[in-house]
């Protein structure tokens, strides 16, 4: 806004001054570093009395590209992710490696994981209550575990000290 209000008062502050009295001039100036696609339009018509002309500054918003659409395998991996997050747990490295189980390329399935914004702490520490659930485990017993599902070290302590070892 500061830019285009700059050249409206370059543009009057020329007019006023003197610029030549009987002409008729567009110009488009762009932002030479701006990332927002903006066409500023100054059009002045000049005559020959002493008042000074009248100005209009036109802004057209030329329309910004659509945002990039998902690919119909990354929206059904992102499905196939959440889908595994509401009844299980898994490590990103997991979750990845099941999705590429279930067919989808890797690069969908890192998409997928990246996209479903788990907290991988929660994760470890139900992945730790799980194994409790069914065996018993030492401490580092159970780290060592969660790592081997593809935990890191701080996710699998995390979860071990959430379930109380």
């Amino acid at each position: 806004m500061r830019f285009q209000l700059a050249i409206a008062s370059i543009a009057t502050f020329a007019l006023i001054s003197g610029c030549s009295a009987d002409t008729t001039s567009t110009e488009s100036v762009a932002p030479a570093e701006s990332s927002a696609t903006e066409e500023v339009i100054i059009e002045s018509e000049t005559s020959t009395e002493e008042t000074p002309p009248e100005e209009e500054v036109v802004v057209e918003e030329i329309a910004e590209p659509e945002a990039e659409q998902w690919t119909v395998s990354q929206e059904n991996a992102l499905g196939s992710a959440e889908s595994y997050l509401e009844y299980s747990a898994f490590s990103r490295e997991g979750l990845i490696k099941q999705l590429e189980f279930e067919g989808y390329s890797k690069k969908d399935s890192i998409w997928a994981v990246d996209m479903v914004n788990a907290d991988w702490k929660e994760q470890a520490a139900k992945s730790a209550q799980s194994y409790l659930d069914y065996s018993s485990f030492s401490r580092s017993g159970l780290i060592d575990q969660l790592e081997f599902e593809g935990y890191t070290r701080a996710q699998a302590e995390y979860g071990v000290g959430q379930v109380g070892l």
